[in-house]
């Protein structure tokens, strides 16, 4: 893909990561959202992928986005940008494939808004998480003002945003904004190992996802249609059948499932 996002196939079976490489703190300008969504179209049909870490390294996940893009920016650049990010960070949340954070470092605005896309965020001890826009005369618009009220609440989303302060790890993890902590060293190993579990789970996994995504925003009554759905559409896999004969066969926790 391009210069400052790669794709990184194979990291384990059945898993890919998406790595941030700007140096020196992971920047995000416009041609790296761009590339992000391309590889997002990559991902998106992609049977053999079943899940999908997402990394800027051993030193930061992202600082942010390219501030010095801002200053050429008027009311409608800022908005037509803001709805660029925005896209590509939907295409994110909407991948099939189950996926992770392993956030190091600094994942302050952009950054943090391309990690809670994810399905899951997994943080190292020492890292720090934040939406500063506040300190710009901004606010998030890549979806940090949502996302994150949805995750750790309305009360700590609008403390976040206001103050613009930097998050641990034991806050973020309080707040349900980080999924697990762990050792720095540690982190991508055990990120990877998670998304290999996740990997060879059932093609069910894709439904599930589906089904909580597009059920999310809808009142219970439609939601339960939606789950309706995506459970019969677990009956048309391969996996399903595999799942149901080893239970007869085998009793629970015993199918080896092949994603399809």
């Amino acid at each position: 893909m391009g210069e400052n996002v790669h794709l990184e196939r194979d990291a384990a079976a059945g898993v890919a990561v998406i790595r941030l490489d700007r140096p020196k703190v992971n920047a995000l300008s416009s041609p790296m959202m761009h590339d992000l969504g391309d590889i997002c179209a990559e991902l998106a049909n992609d049977l053999a992928v079943r899940a999908v870490v997402v990394t800027g390294g051993r030193k930061n996940f992202a600082a942010g986005a390219d501030i010095s893009e801002f200053p050429s920016y008027d009311q409608s650049a800022a908005t037509a940008f803001s709805n660029m990010f925005n896209d590509v960070l939907l295409a994110v949340e909407n991948l099939p494939q189950v996926t992770i954070s392993a956030i190091n470092g600094f994942a302050l605005g952009g950054g943090l808004e391309v990690a809670v896309s994810t399905d899951f965020r997994m943080m190292a001890e020492d890292a720090r998480i934040g939406v500063p826009e506040i300190q710009l005369g901004l606010i998030p618009g890549g979806g940090g003002t949502q996302r994150l009220a949805r995750l750790a609440g309305v009360t700590m989303a609008k403390d976040m945003v206001y103050s613009g302060r930097h998050v641990g790890s034991e806050e973020a993890l309080a707040n349900r904004i980080a999924s697990s902590i762990h050792d720095p060293d540690a982190l991508m190993d055990d990120a990877i190992a998670k998304a290999a579990e996740y990997a060879a789970g059932p093609a069910a996994l894709r439904m599930a996802k589906r089904a909580i995504l597009d059920g999310l925003a809808l009142p219970l009554a439609d939601a339960v249609r939606v789950e309706a759905d995506q459970f019969g559409a677990c009956f048309a896999t391969e996996d399903n059948r595999i799942g149901v004969q080893s239970f007869l066969e085998n009793g629970p926790g015993k199918a080896t499932f092949t994603g399809h």
